[in-house]
């Protein structure tokens, strides 16, 4: 199917009156009987729905529920996000990556606070530090009952589908395009309900690859599946390419204790997490032996990491000792903690080895 761009979003008329209340209804049916019982929502609470927003963007269900449950413990409401230190936030945080979202919850918790309540209207809530359209929406939709239509990459991908649209959505205007289909068919009663079935539907049955239509509780109205183009939608055309880079980075002990450097508060990526240091914060460092390597992503970054044993510098730079022992109780990066085990498993392996030829 041939790409397009984004045009008149005309498609919504494409159903009927007597169809866009039926697929409502089924939707409604289908969300209440089928939906997965997931913590946030078993709650109206605007706070806790919002951090579930923040944390399941760009990361699995599955991954944020522990995350989720461990960090409303630990801040119940905004005064208690608004009010903790730093260093405290990061390590809850610690694991879900782009910790620019974390930085960006407490600055809102901390407007909260001085305004002495969560804002209840899709603007307001639009306008706090991190919060873009998608996520304005859905908890003015959830927590509000307000008539806002999210949409996200589910959304995309079952709309697309059922108007048998081939917009691409990594267009421009692609987001606009689908945010007015959405709209006209938004459950303006059931606002909050009718979102989540959407998103619900894309990710448990709309799925990008083998979509279980025979499940579908909207498959008997949706032009896709009836020209048999189900497999073809969404278009998604982008001319992004990825990126491979190659890293050495220290592993400096002494006394129990290992070398790391701390990123600076103004750092765009992970600031305020701590990180193996390179041949730039230690320049005159000698190496003694390569301990192994290991490969990380980051969005379209590839990286591959090689860790080597080194000597103990004359001058620390920006880094300092910590005990390894200590290295699960401070915000550390996701590299740090791959590195650190790696070290810990090759040691294990040299003392196997040991064993055997004693």
């Amino acid at each position: 199917m041939k790409a397009q761009e984004a045009g008149d979003p005309s498609h919504y008329k494409i159903l009927s009156a007597v169809e866009i209340e039926r697929l409502r209804k089924d939707l409604r049916v289908w969300y209440d009987s089928s939906r997965r019982d997931l913590p946030w929502r078993r709650t109206h609470d605007p706070y806790a729905i919002w951090i579930s927003e923040i944390m399941l963007q760009q990361t699995r269900v599955a991954a944020v529920i522990p995350y989720y449950e461990r960090f409303l413990e630990r801040f119940p409401d905004f005064h208690a996000l608004a009010n903790t230190h730093d260093s405290e936030l990061l390590s809850y945080w610690a694991g879900l990556g782009y910790y620019y979202r974390a930085r960006n919850l407490q600055r809102a918790a901390q407007q909260m606070r001085d305004a002495g309540s969560f804002p209840s209207t899709y603007g307001d809530i639009r306008r706090l530090p991190g919060i873009g359209e998608y996520t304005a929406a859905a908890i003015a939709s959830i927590a509000f009952n307000l008539p806002h239509a999210v949409v996200d990459g589910n959304v995309f991908r079952v709309l697309s589908r059922i108007f048998n649209d081939p917009t691409n959505i990594a267009s421009v205007n692609a987001r606009k395009h689908f945010s007015a289909i959405a709209d006209k068919l938004l459950d303006r009663e059931q606002p909050g309900v009718f979102n989540q079935a959407v998103m619900e539907l894309g990710a448990t049955l709309c799925l990008p690859k083998n979509p279980q239509c025979l499940l579908c509780p909207v498959s008997s109205i949706c032009r896709a599946r009836r020209s048999g183009r189900e497999n073809d939608l969404p278009v998604k055309i982008t001319a992004q390419k990825n990126v491979r880079e190659e890293r050495v980075l220290f592993w400096v002990e002494s006394g129990g204790k290992v070398l790391v450097w701390q990123r600076p508060p103004e750092s765009r990526l992970m600031p305020g997490f701590w990180e193996l240091p390179e041949r730039e914060h230690l320049p005159g460092i000698s190496i003694h032996r390569k301990l192994g390597s290991f490969r990380h992503g980051i969005t379209f970054h590839n990286y591959r990491f090689e860790i080597v044993e080194a000597t103990v510098p004359d001058e620390l730079g920006r880094c300092r000792w910590i005990h390894i022992e200590e290295l699960g109780t401070i915000p550390m990066s996701t590299v740090l903690k791959k590195a650190s085990r790696m070290v810990a498993q090759s040691r294990t392996r040299h003392l196997k080895l040991d064993g055997e030829v004693g």
